[in-house]
């Protein structure tokens, strides 16, 4: 817990510019479009908005805070859920059965800690309805509207309360006026397990690509890469995969041996599949820093 807070100080403790010096305005400079999600093929990624990682030319004086739910981002098109890449989302038909006729986005979640088991569930093929019976499509945008941050919210609040559905969740949004509200929040949710949390500007608008006004505050870093080689174990791990050696996004090749259980040494990982890991900073060389196991990513 000290290394947490120590570094939510940190990393709250950079905020001194400003997104946008006048508030009256939308952050985004790109017009707000109309975009088909509807034609989006598996190959092709959906034009979801994403965040940027929290740096020091933000502030947090005009924005909204959220815990980050560690789930399977998943977008409502009005007539089923798909993922990220497009891919349609076998879910069960009384999921989705009250969920409106607009466009939403979202996590599907379950409780803290259970990425893994969403994961599994929601990227089966053959849908097994009791699997489905913890999960929650957690809402936090509305894609197709062209109104600010601030509005959406309110749009949000008022779709999710008119509807009937035990399986739909509004993401509560707090607004903040100050980067102490941001440590004490962000050292909330980490205390309780939680992964990080969210800030979007209350004047962004909602467009593709990464976002000028949506920013992630984790006190870790991660990202992914793909397992290319087992080194063996030493000592009690003698006989088991001791590490595994990757190639992230950059093409840099590392290896990493933390975070493993006893199982998933005897079990690793398969060569070729992608893995997330976590770090902390950065080398001189630019390499991960103390890189550690997270888990396995599945297939969208």
């Amino acid at each position: 817990m000290e290394f947490h807070l120590k570094t939510i100080s940190l990393l709250v403790g950079l905020v001194v510019g400003t997104v946008n010096a006048d508030n009256s305005k939308p952050v985004n400079d790109k017009q707000n479009k109309i975009f088909d999600f509807e034609t989006n093929t598996p190959q092709n990624n959906l034009p979801l908005m994403l965040a940027k990682n929290f740096d020091s030319n933000v502030t947090t004086k005009h924005f909204f805070i959220s815990e980050k739910y560690d789930g399977v981002r998943a977008y409502w098109n009005g007539k089923q859920l798909l993922s990220r890449s497009g891919r349609r989302i076998s879910a069960p038909s009384w999921f989705t059965k009250d969920f409106p006729s607009v466009p939403l986005d979202g996590e599907l979640w379950i409780e803290r800690g259970s990425f893994e088991k969403v994961s599994a569930t929601v990227r089966t093929k053959h849908v097994n309805p009791e699997d489905w019976q913890e999960i929650k499509y957690m809402v936090f945008d509305l894609p197709r509207s062209h109104e600010v941050f601030s509005e959406r919210v309110k749009q949000l609040e008022k779709l999710v309360n008119s509807l009937n559905s035990n399986n739909l969740k509004l993401i509560e949004q707090k607004r903040i006026s100050g980067k102490s509200q941001v440590k004490a929040y962000l050292a909330e949710v980490i205390a309780n397990q939680g992964e990080g949390v969210m800030l979007q500007h209350r004047n962004n608008l909602y467009t593709p690509g990464r976002s000028n006004g949506v920013f992630k505050l984790k006190p870790f870093h991660d990202a992914e890469a793909v397992v290319i080689a087992y080194l063996p174990g030493k000592g009690k791990y003698k006989g088991m995969m001791g590490a595994v050696r990757v190639r992230n996004k950059q093409g840099q090749v590392f290896k990493i041996g933390s975070g493993f259980s006893d199982l998933q040494r005897i079990n690793p990982p398969e060569i070729g599949s992608q893995i997330t890991y976590r770090y902390r900073g950065k080398t001189t060389n630019d390499i991960p820093r103390f890189a550690t196991f997270l888990r396995v990513r599945g297939k969208e």
